[in-house]
């Protein structure tokens, strides 16, 4: 079955518009028929606007007439010119020139010591690069390992400031869950005691010191008295 555009804005507008089934709906629209239940209340897609599947070429009138006279018939969905151009473009690899593909292993050699809590998978896309290469440059068993120097990739020109800056704040949103999933806190302020506490245990043990001193001053006096 073709993939229906905006599968719940359809479903609405079939199911105000017309006299079919739930199943029928739900078949065509690929939902479940409680979703289209749920539709007909007014408990789901309750601000959608219905999109017409006709209108917009997915369905033909003479499938939908089809379907009202026969509960069992299921309508098939036709190929829209309209809908394939509102379909989202997957966005093609990054292309790095020639000339830039020796810069990549700096790149990356940046992100290893810089932030190293950013996925490879993410440091492969942004670069345009493959998770072996990060592998070799990680190991140092890239060819051109002794010349490899860390430098931010914006300097080499490989991604813009924006795009830097969103993968590092992702990978570092991401690192501060976990660690608060695994009870890891970071350490707040100073950790020795402060100086009234320490003040106050020294001047405790320089009496310990003075009593324990005490009886030792008192016999040495009565030795002298002797």
């Amino acid at each position: 079955m073709t993939d229906i555009l905006m599968p719940k804005a359809t479903a609405v507008w079939l199911v105000d518009n017309t006299s079919l089934t739930f199943d029928q709906i739900a078949d065509f629209c690929g939902l479940h028929p409680l979703e289209v239940k749920g539709i007909a209340d007014g408990e789901v897609a309750r601000d959608i606007r219905g999109a017409d599947p006709i209108a917009n070429g997915q369905l033909s009138r003479d499938e939908l007439d089809k379907a009202e006279k026969n509960d069992k018939y299921r309508m098939v969905a036709q190929k829209s010119r309209h809908a394939e151009l509102l379909k989202p473009v997957k966005k093609a690899p990054r292309y790095t020139p020639v000339s830039r593909r020796q810069d990549r292993p700096d790149a990356i050699a940046w992100f290893l010591r810089n932030h190293p809590e950013v996925p490879d998978s993410q440091v492969a896309r942004l670069l345009g690069t493959t998770k072996a290469t990060i592998d070799q440059v990680r190991n140092r068993t890239h060819w051109n390992s002794a010349n490899i120097k860390p430098v931010d990739p914006v300097t080499l020109g490989l991604s813009t400031q924006l795009e830097l800056d969103a993968v590092v704040r992702k990978a570092a949103d991401k690192k501060a869950k976990e660690d608060a999933r695994k009870g890891i806190v970071e350490p707040e302020g100073p950790t020795l005691r402060p100086a009234s506490e320490t003040g106050a245990l020294d001047a405790d043990a320089d009496e310990d010191l003075h009593d324990d001193a005490a009886p030792a001053y008192e016999d040495e006096a009565e030795h002298a008295d002797d």
